[in-house]
């Protein structure tokens, strides 16, 4: 149920304590994809999760956490601090109207430590349970099947994934310098003697992307985002059926001696 498209006398005698929050970012994916692909692909994946479960979907947070793509034009971001107060906030907010647990549905890899310190906080002083859900790591096995060269940012999974939402954003004749002018994500050219050594996207890729974007399709990104939004539906479901007190951290809780 998306509250943006309701009344407020619809909403008034809605149950539920489960809600879904989209986040995403407004930032640079090449040359073929749109600055909005993280928010589009939270967005669709929320809704359809919320349409099959009937728990409110509320509207999408489309700015995130990324300065590391400032070089890039049309990138968008807010300072840290600043993101996690607003999330934290609105999702208290959401707790005035009997909501107690929250899935953030995020699609922005520079969005996750930040919403799981605001998903701590909640939890810690009994306000809510609120979780950050990613989905490429809801199927990671499915990715890894279905492409050859993987990319963490502007790829191939995330360039199926709009090709199946939004198709008419996807610059199809733009995949080819997308890949030639982009990079090979390395994990090892990262590190210098253990130590992660660089900051921004522009240091690793030209056109910040990476992997091997020739090789996604729309019928790929259908397969991605069903097995995704069943991922979400589960969790929901799961989510829904626990108790609350199950949820929230004891504040008496003590660590157990050793043998």
């Amino acid at each position: 149920m998306l509250v943006s498209h309701r009344t407020w006398p619809e909403l008034q005698d809605v149950t539920g304590s489960v809600a879904v929050v989209p986040i995403g970012s407004t930032e640079q994916h090449g040359p073929h994809l749109p600055e909005g692909t993280d928010y589009l692909i939270a967005e669709a994946l929320a809704r359809e999760a919320s349409d099959r479960t009937g728990h409110l979907c509320t509207p999408t947070l489309p700015i995130g956490v990324s300065s590391h793509h400032r070089h890039f034009p049309g990138t968008m971001w807010v300072e840290p601090p600043v993101f996690r107060d607003f999330v934290e906030s609105f999702t208290r907010n959401l707790t005035a109207h009997g909501i107690d647990r929250v899935v953030y549905v995020n699609a922005h890899g520079g969005n996750v430590v930040h919403l799981r310190e605001v998903g701590r906080r909640l939890q810690q002083d009994g306000t809510a349970f609120a979780i950050e859900w990613m989905w490429n790591e809801s199927i990671p096995d499915l990715i890894d099947d279905a492409f050859d060269v993987l990319g963490p940012h502007g790829g191939p999974k995330e360039t199926a994934m709009v090709m199946h939402i939004a198709p008419d954003l996807v610059r199809e004749d733009r995949l080819e310098d997308a890949r030639d002018g982009g990079a090979t994500f390395e994990h090892d050219a990262e590190r210098v003697h253990g130590a992660t050594t660089f900051y921004d996207t522009i240091e690793h890729s030209p056109n910040g992307v990476f992997g091997d974007q020739t090789d996604a399709t729309p019928e790929i990104g259908q397969q991605l985002f069903e097995a995704a939004t069943d991922q979400l539906e589960a969790l929901l479901e799961w989510l829904d059926e626990r108790p609350l007190e199950e949820l929230l951290t004891d504040s008496d809780l003590e660590p157990e001696p050793g043998p």
